[in-house]
């Protein structure tokens, strides 16, 4: 097998400036590409300034439903101040920092309803 990452996945929303705007305004992602490439569909593409791995805002999927897609993981190496800033900013954190054998996370949801996992890991265990 010749498979050496995933390059990027696909998060259903309702409104992409809106996505757009909270991944590159509150979260910090890069936008690497907008633009309309039908009347029907326009491909909005972002990632982690340190990221691998990228993200495109999609609105054409209808098998896709927005809010639908959960475990979106995000890697930090400050969750304390992370999560104060975002909070800050309105983001509205579902569960406390909480501590695990591999690390420490805190979940929120986009402005969709998806699934946003914020994580610290100390300790890379593969169950």
């Amino acid at each position: 097998m010749a498979i050496t990452e995933i390059q990027l996945f696909s998060v259903p929303v309702t409104d992409q400036d809106r996505s757009r705007d909270f991944y590159r305004d509150v979260l910090g992602f890069q936008v690497l590409g907008d633009q309309q490439v039908t009347p029907e569909m326009r491909w909005v593409q972002l990632a982690p300034p340190r990221g691998s791995t990228a993200i495109t805002l999609v609105t054409w999927f209808p098998t896709m439903k927005p809010g639908d897609l959960k475990g979106i993981v995000l890697e930090t190496d400050d969750l304390d101040g992370d999560v104060e800033r975002l909070s800050r900013d309105g983001v509205v954190f579902e569960t406390p920092i909480e501590e695990q054998a591999w690390g420490r996370f805190a979940t929120f949801n986009d402005p969709d309803g998806n699934g946003i996992v914020l994580q610290h890991t100390t300790n890379r265990v593969l169950i």
